[in-house]
């Protein structure tokens, strides 16, 4: 029943996470595009402070924006502030955060073939020290001299991405790795906006107010919020897609999957500093060549490898082989519990795996067939989240409404269980320990039907 509440939970926090999170990218393309398309003014305007002005029309009507140097000749008696699009976006990704990967850490957070952490504290204290850690060590760079050269702290930050991409992939499961770097890039971008770029607004509006010019000490504060903008810019593109990379297991459940979220990042930045520049007037399309270059070497890096499907004559070795990978308590089965456990799996044992005029079933062991060896795995790997009431903790319903019982569910499923059983995304974090040699079995089990 928790398992119940938790998704109702996650269905609330996600849609208020989406709506913030559009909220919050548009206003941020809006005044990237915004301040690189405001052009030199008139002179009467100029004579009065601005620095830029653009002309628009929308909606059925003109609109004139300005944009001063400093500050306006009167503080206008209303002034909008744009923070809780960001504040709002952060807070209900950590809720879902919390509610996915938290609440069901051994099925979302922990993949045991990496780290066997001893206990669910254990990995949600070290995800969290992983997360405000890496905001911790660019808020200190972000402060330092190396923060007020634009080129040098790009770089670095850069090559820390690199670092923590790597990092996030030794500690946590496939999905978990990507959206820890989702949540550090949206900490550091909220985080911009709350110590740096809010608090350099609220000291040049309380200079406009006292009718004091802006000093020094504004002026850093200023320089180092254009800093923080620059990377929440650069940031947003790369962001976005590990917000819905959740959807895409050959990505973050490739062999390299780390790479593949650098590469990525990489791709998605080039093609937000093509924009950047367009909105400058200089447009310069190998900033779209190059990324569209780098996409297509990544699928082709990234392609799987063919399937071939199980051989009819080798169905007998396939199931022996299948049979080998179960636990030490199990025995290969006789004629008896052959029966008995078709029974249970309500596949029903076929009329020619055993002939009653020849073999007795008190002295004659027999050999599974293929459907039998594959349906042992699928129970044990499968079958406590994929069934119709699941026995795994934290899911209340079947994944995807998908449920393996049976061969004849595994050929009506057979396309989506190719792709995520070859991909690694199932079974999540491999809570069941499916084998190497049961995968491919799997994959190749299911090809041939």
């Amino acid at each position: 029943m928790g398992a119940y509440y938790l998704d109702w939970l996650n269905l609330f926090f996600r849609w208020f996470h989406v709506i913030a999170g559009v909220a919050w990218i548009g206003a941020s393309f809006y005044f990237v595009w915004l301040d690189l398309s405001l052009r030199k003014p008139p002179q009467w305007k100029t004579d009065k402070g601005i620095s830029g002005d653009l002309w628009a029309v929308h909606g059925g009507g003109f609109y004139e924006i300005a944009k001063y140097k400093l500050e306006p000749e009167q503080m206008p008696k209303t002034l909008h502030w744009f923070k809780w699009e960001a504040y709002t976006t952060w807070l209900t990704g950590m809720a879902m955060l919390s509610i996915v990967y938290y609440a069901n850490a051994t099925a979302y957070l922990i993949d045991p073939s990496k780290v066997a952490f001893g206990s669910s504290v254990g990995a949600i204290s070290t995800s969290l020290l992983f997360l405000f850690g890496s905001y911790f060590i660019y808020e200190v760079i972000v402060r330092s001299h190396l923060g007020k050269n634009s080129l040098i702290f790009s770089s670095i930050i850069f090559i820390l991405l690199i670092i923590a991409c790597w990092g996030s992939y030794q500690l946590f499961s496939d999905r978990a790795s990507f959206i820890h770097i989702g949540a550090i890039l949206g900490t550091v971008m909220a985080g911009n906006v709350f110590f740096g770029i809010m608090p350099a607004q609220r000291a040049l509006v309380d200079c406009v107010r006292r009718g004091e010019k802006p000093g020094k000490e504004v002026a850093d504060l200023a320089l180092q919020a254009k800093n923080r903008s620059l990377m929440n810019n650069y940031f947003t593109l790369p962001l976005i897609f590990i917000m819905i990379s959740n959807h895409y297991p050959m990505m973050y459940a490739h062999a390299h999957g780390w790479l593949v979220l650098v590469f990525v990042c990489i791709i998605t930045a080039i093609v937000r500093h093509y924009f950047n520049q367009k909105h400058l007037d200089n447009h310069k399309p190998r900033y779209l060549v190059i990324p569209a270059v780098l996409t297509v070497l990544l699928i082709i890096w990234m392609r799987p490898e063919p399937i071939e499907p199980l051989p009819v004559a080798t169905a007998a070795v396939a199931a022996e082989t299948t049979l080998d990978s179960v636990p030490p308590d199990n025995v290969p089965p006789t004629t008896e519990s052959a029966v008995a456990s078709s029974a249970v799996s309500t596949d029903a044992v076929s009329d020619e795996a055993v002939s009653n005029e020849s073999v007795t079933a008190d002295v004659v062991p027999v050999t599974a067939s293929a459907d039998d060896a594959m349906m042992n795995v699928v129970h044990t790997r499968c079958s406590t989240c994929h069934a119709a009431q699941p026995t795994q903790q934290g899911f209340a319903a079947p994944p995807a409404g998908i449920i393996l019982q049976t061969p004849a569910d595994i050929k009506m499923h057979k396309a989506k269980i190719i792709t995520a059983v070859q991909t690694g995304y199932m079974p999540l974090a491999n809570l069941t320990q499916l084998t190497d040699e049961e995968r491919q079995q799997m994959v190749a089990y299911a090809s041939g039907l």
